[in-house]
């Protein structure tokens, strides 16, 4: 806990030896010794900071966001897009968390490509890739895991945050013209969709957050008084990190009664486990879970319902807000994919079983997962079988101030992602929403919001379930 916190606080005793990290928080060291190489030898780059985005699109999109006060220019290299500024902490943040909310840094493997171009590394690292045609690859596994959709229905991207970005931007273009401007968060969601939401809506008066995501009457008055003005609802089914799935059928109805666009994201459980299309407009998804398990890639996805009212307009628009999936990352996904299926049997096996040793032990205060009390048939009415419930669970402990001797007790693997081979715990809160965790304020808004600010937030993995269990119960005891 106290590493946790030290990077956080950005503690040099802690930083020095973080070589890595996940892709949209910390810059990747290939992508890192690009931007040195090409500040150290290009003159009209000395003395700035250079920022490598993922497409010119991104880069046009940061300048912008930066302001002409910045002193923020553009930077095309042989390919490559970038935004550079005079050395600036203040700049470089406002750039880093820009960056970070849309998935908008280069790819490791593209940044990797120029450099072993520039005689910088002597060859690409070694991996086994899909040697066929791996976009018709992935496109035929996400059909089958999302009945009712074609090729042209479904839109990869570069990260999930990047899917949901352009999923946002393209409804809120659409639905402006309409007069409408308003949009709805449906529950506790990813830091970094309500980063998107706060950010983009046009005003504060434009964002509303709903805390309580089964109060369907609540929601059903919002749109009876304001439903001519909604651009559309963002829902995570479930939520992260409550594990708590809204009535979605109802949410659905609700939306196409009064002309509000759903989008809703599956990403905790996966779209291999339910079926939401049908009760949405977009799916707005992360592949970087379950489908890319390796956890070796960042890959996202925007799927459109046919049967969506505003259809042909959402495919029109979404490849100009599209931030592409590099070609080597497609090639990754597409040799990972395939084995989608059998890695979550492994994960629902593994997670029904150690969410049940969670459930009964005497130092565990409360258990969230997919199937907890208040929000089960909700999740059951959506799921292709009962067992289909992904990795995620979280839980708080009993004990106030247990937290660090767990966390510091507990031999498991421990970072922010999920979704993987690999169990990975973390204090989400901790990670996520520092800011939160540590004023008197951001405390009173996670009590709003019912989040204990101790929660743990265990993603389980393909290891043995009784040595995942094994290490919980001795960090418990």
């Amino acid at each position: 806990m106290r590493d946790v916190i030290g990077y956080e606080e950005k503690d040099p005793a802690v930083m020095q030896h973080l070589s890595s990290g996940y892709p949209r928080f910390v810059v990747h060291p290939f992508a890192r010794q690009l931007a040195d190489h090409l500040v150290a030898t290009t003159p009209a780059l000395a003395g700035s900071t250079l920022w490598l985005t993922s497409s010119e699109r991104m880069a046009i999109a940061l300048v912008a966001h930066l302001g002409e006060s910045s002193g923020a220019l553009r930077l095309e290299h042989g390919g490559l897009h970038g935004v550079y500024h005079p050395e600036s902490s203040e700049i470089a943040g406002r750039a880093k968390v820009f960056l970070q909310n849309l998935g908008g840094f280069l790819s490791s493997r593209a940044a990797e490509d120029q450099l072993v171009h520039l005689g910088l590394r002597e060859r690409i690292h070694k991996e086994e890739t899909f040697a066929r045609d791996p976009l018709a690859e992935v496109q035929s596994n996400l059909r089958g895991a999302i009945p009712g959709t074609s090729n042209t229905d479904l839109f990869l991207t570069s990260s999930g945050m990047s899917a949901i970005a352009a999923a946002f931007h393209v409804v809120s273009e659409l639905q402006a013209k309409r007069g409408r401007t308003v949009w709805l968060q449906l529950g506790w969601l990813y830091l970094d969709t309500i980063a998107i939401l706060k950010k983009f809506t046009r005003t504060s008066d434009d964002y509303v957050y709903i805390r309580n995501v089964t109060d369907l009457p609540a929601l059903a008055r919002i749109f009876r008084a304001h439903g001519s003005r909604i651009a559309g609802v963002i829902a995570e089914v479930p939520t992260n990190p409550l594990i708590q799935t809204p009535d979605l059928p109802a949410l659905a109805e609700l939306c196409r009664t009064h002309g509000a666009r759903l989008l809703v994201d599956p990403s905790i459980t996966s779209v291999y486990n339910l079926e939401v299309l049908p009760h949405t407009d977009l799916i707005v998804s992360s592949l970087t879970k379950y489908t890319a398990s390796e956890g070796d890639l960042t890959a996202g996805l925007v799927a459109v319902n046919p049967q969506g009212p505003d259809a042909d307009a959402l495919r029109r628009a979404l490849p100009a807000q599209i931030e592409p999936l590099y070609s080597r990352d497609l090639a990754r996904l597409a040799h990972e994919i395939g084995d989608t299926r059998n890695v979550l049997r492994a994960i629902h096996t593994n997670a029904a079983r150690v969410g049940e040793f969670l459930s009964k032990h005497p130092a565990i205060s409360r258990v969230y997962s997919p199937l907890q009390d208040d929000s089960r048939e909700n999740y059951l009415r959506l799921a292709r079988s009962p067992d289909a419930t992904g990795g995620m669970i979280t839980f708080t402990l009993k004990e106030i101030g247990a937290l660090e001797r767990f966390y510091d007790r507990l031999r498991l693997p421990k970072g922010p992602s999920f979704g993987m081979k690999t169990t990975l715990i973390c204090p989400f809160m901790y990670l996520a929403h520092y800011d939160l965790v540590t004023t008197p304020a951001g405390l009173a808004e996670l009590a709003a919001s019912h989040l204990d600010p101790d929660l743990l937030r265990l993603c389980v993995g393909t290891e043995p379930a009784e040595e995942i269990i094994r290490a919980l119960d001795e960090a418990l005891a």
